[in-house]
């Protein structure tokens, strides 16, 4: 009879497989995977929905990329952070802490009367799934043992990758039938299921021997990450030479700086400074930054031309976007059983290779272009992003020493949306400096066209660096899968979403 032991309260209690079933065997992973799809479905659930919400709420088309962005930039910021509170004050409260969070801003985000209440519940609401975020996958290890663990999270990466490909259909749907503040209230009534099933089905967890908090880390981290986001969108609409711009870069490489001395200095940095001198971690961190802006920023300027310049509704738009995440998926799938032996760092090259070949395929837009045209890109973007993003954290693992492994999958995860944070800013501000006038359908496309040629650069440089960062010590030799997964258990598959890699309760 397995026996595994999940730390109650401070005591440490044994779980056999007969009790879990007598309680509920699948009540746990389904109280996670219920927190899991909502805050990844946020992500790109209001994507479709932005001109309804620049109608309704007179926004201007910064205002609308910082809709975006802000939930993005307050996820990547506080991820690492997050799961070092959780190690040490119990991975189950911070949960329910952050879905109570996640939850009450989502009402705020509902019922907000104008751009900025929107944005700060918004902020506030990737707060709080940052919290979630942050202990999923620990929550999973801790109430699951043996093949009954690597069956739950391989049903956690699975709910990963649907939350982000059903977030643009179940927005347009939303927003079509109900109108575009729905896309917030259905968080209300899942959020209340996830905290009962959690309070009654999961344990506490907890690391009895958790490092300290880099508090002073987290907060510069994230001061920098803010101050890049708003220099790029500011400066694409204000000129790059505005006083205000280049204070926000200014604050960046102060912020930045700080950062970096800190993490030197700190005896329990929330990034270990070693690591960046390793070639092969950083090709993966710069993969990482890059692949998810690179391969879906641009559905935000998609949708909108979809919307504004042919005329589709919401849940139009979010069919003809489907292509994208259904090709990630099934490649995620097939990609997973198929090429598992080949070295990490190929298959996520080969992937961002084919998400650049993607969105260059997209830049034949002019004004006589109808949406059929986006779908050989898209299809392409799909396959890439389906190779690319699972194998990125398996990379991260192969490149850095074992006892590493937690605080690289976290920092992976972190620059994951960091990058689609930045993506959008910055293909903001391609597509700002290519269209002449947005108003016309020439000058739209113009604009995306320039968009879609900055992402594909984009993932074009980070195929190269992801490939020529081979590792200089034994763990080449090893697979992602190897490095990901123990030998014992069957070998979960993903999609674009972040990947379940950390199969120890423990933190490095």
């Amino acid at each position: 009879m397995p026996v595994g032991l999940v730390c109650m309260e401070g005591r440490r209690e044994p779980v056999t497989s007969e009790g879990i079933s007598m309680m509920g065997r699948w009540r746990p992973l389904t109280a996670v995977c219920l927190g899991t799809f909502m805050l990844l479905i946020d992500v790109n659930i209001v994507t479709v929905a932005l001109p309804d919400m620049a109608r309704d709420l007179g926004t201007s088309f910064g205002g609308l990329q910082w809709v975006l962005d802000v939930y993005a930039l307050a996820l990547a910021s506080l991820l690492v952070g997050a799961g070092a509170i959780a190690d040490r004050i119990g991975r189950r409260r911070l949960y329910l802490t952050g879905t109570v969070v996640f939850a009450l801003a989502s009402l705020a985000c509902a019922l907000a009367g104008n751009t900025a209440l929107l944005i700060t519940a918004r902020a506030v609401q990737g707060c709080g799934a940052a919290a979630m975020f942050a202990t999923t996958v620990a929550l999973v290890n801790a109430s699951y043992q043996g093949r009954d663990r690597s069956l739950a999270l391989g049903v956690w990466v699975a709910v990963s990758g649907a939350a982000s490909g059903i977030g643009p259909i179940l927005g347009g749907l939303l927003t079509e039938l109900a109108g575009w503040r729905w896309i917030f209230l259905v968080n209300l009534p899942v959020s209340a299921v996830a905290i009962v099933m959690t309070l009654r089905s999961v344990h506490e967890s907890r690391d009895p021997s958790a490092r300290p908090v880099d508090l002073p880390g987290v907060a510069l981290f994230a001061i920098a990450a803010a101050a890049l986001t708003y220099g790029l969108t500011r400066g694409a609409e204000d000129g790059w030479a505005d006083a205000v711009t280049v204070g926000a870069f200014a604050v960046t490489v102060a912020a930045l700086a700080a950062f970096a001395v800190v993490q030197l200095r700190s005896a329990h940095p929330l990034l270990d400074i070693d690591l960046l001198r390793q070639r092969a971690f950083v090709g993966v961190l710069i993969a990482s930054l890059t692949m998810s802006g690179a391969a879906f920023a641009s559905l935000l300027f998609t949708s909108l031309w979809l919307q504004t310049v042919l005329g589709l509704t919401a849940m139009a738009a979010g069919l003809v976007m489907l292509p994208l995440p259904a090709a990630a998926f099934i490649t995620s799938l097939l990609g997973g059983r198929l090429l598992h032996r080949v070295p990490a760092r190929w298959t996520a090259g080969i992937g961002l290779a084919l998400i650049g070949a993607g969105g260059l395929a997209q830049t034949a837009l002019d004004a006589d272009s109808n949406w059929p045209v986006l779908l050989p890109g898209l299809v392409i973007i799909g396959i890439g992003a389906g190779l690319a993003l699972p194998a990125v954290t398996g990379a991260a693992l192969a490149a850095v020493p074992a006892e590493r492994g937690g605080m690289a999958s976290g920092a992976v995860n972190a620059l994951r949306q960091l990058g689609y944070a930045l993506a959008v800013a910055g293909l903001g501000a391609a597509f700002h400096s290519g269209a002449a006038d947005t108003s016309t359908r020439s000058g739209f496309a113009t604009g995306l066209d320039a968009a879609y040629t900055t992402a594909g650069v984009i993932a074009l440089a980070g195929a190269v660096v992801v490939v020529l960062s081979r590792p200089r010590h034994a763990l080449v030799a090893q697979t992602a899968g190897d490095r990901a997964y123990p030998k014992q258990s069957s070998k979960p598959t993903g999609t674009h979403a972040p990947t379940a890699v950390d199969v120890t309760p423990r933190r490095p």
